[in-house]
């Protein structure tokens, strides 16, 4: 039996039991209408799972909010990494809040119409429409605005994050807004911020990202909120330091509780002092962390 035999035979099998002449015919179209509306949505299911929920699992977990300062705002331009060659992320600020722009590069990355907000507050800026370097880094200028540009500044924070769904990696604090690094903080104090507590900021730290958390080296305490949440936060690998003075585990590279419990380095090794203070230069230069005080062992 020959193909051309063989359907038809399939189409008058077909129009006998649908009493519609050219039956089969139709039957192929619907199949192929209906296989490729399955492929323009999405795919077929298998095993219960459709390609839409294995996206939503492919999603990654948005890193913790964390507090930045306009100096490591600044960071964040969009242009490329002299040390490593790689294109920096495009952040900026809207009323203090920090939206991961990258997505939107060829706007306010380099060369983009928008390139001057980048790793900026603009949130007045914006607000007004304006290119006014004045407005810039003036989160202040955001309480002073009139109701029509409060209300546009509003629109522009909709459209960030709920239209755009650029991504919110934290707060900017105002300089004016940091503890003076030379008052003075007792090891009690210094506890408090072990970064355990998830609460929302208030009082003193009320539009902070997330409550400080703090940690002391050579005396100086350090708030690494500022960029080391996911280490020095709660259940990071890094957190036995957060609400102490690590001076000591830091130089001997230990994780030891007796090391970490132990803040005298009076009996260590010129070397090991000298590991200590890399770090704390590491933590002022290169991480950025803002020195909240000095602590006092006395108090």
């Amino acid at each position: 039996m020959t193909i051309s035999h063989a359907a038809k035979e399939m189409g008058k099998y077909c129009d006998s039991i649908t009493g519609v002449e050219g039956s089969l015919g139709y039957i192929i179209l619907l199949i192929i209408t209906a296989l490729g509306y399955m492929w323009i949505n999405g795919g077929f299911q298998m095993n219960g799972s459709s390609k839409q929920v294995e996206e939503e699992e492919e999603e990654e977990t948005p890193d913790p909010l964390r507090n930045f300062t306009t100096k490591q705002l600044r960071h964040f331009d969009g242009k490329v990494n002299e040390k490593t060659d790689d294109q920096k992320p495009v952040y900026l600020s809207v009323g203090g809040t920090i939206f991961d722009v990258s997505k939107g590069r060829d706007f306010y990355g380099p060369g983009g119409p928008y390139e001057v907000f980048a790793g900026r507050e603009c949130g007045a800026a914006l607000a007004t429409m304006s290119f006014d370097e004045a407005l810039l880094d003036d989160l202040s200028a955001c309480d002073t605005l009139g109701v029509g540009d409060k209300a546009e500044l509003e629109n522009w924070h909709e459209k960030f994050e709920h239209y755009r769904c650029y991504p919110i990696k934290g707060r900017l604090v105002p300089d004016t807004k940091l503890p003076s690094p030379e008052r003075t903080i007792s090891a009690e104090e210094l506890a408090k911020y072990d970064g355990n507590n998830q609460d929302t900021p208030t009082g003193d730290h009320e539009g902070y990202g997330t409550n400080p958390i703090y940690l002391a080296a050579l005396d100086k305490v350090f708030d690494v909120s500022f960029g080391g949440v996911e280490m020095y936060g709660k259940d990071g690998p890094y957190q036995r330091f957060a609400g102490k003075d690590a001076s000591r585990a830091l130089a001997l590279m230990s994780f030891d509780p007796k090391d970490v419990e132990n803040t005298d380095i009076s009996d260590l090794e010129e070397t090991k002092v000298k590991v200590l203070k890399d770090w704390v230069k590491t933590f002022e230069e290169k991480k950025g962390y803002p020195v909240v005080g000095k602590l006092d062992k006395n108090l």
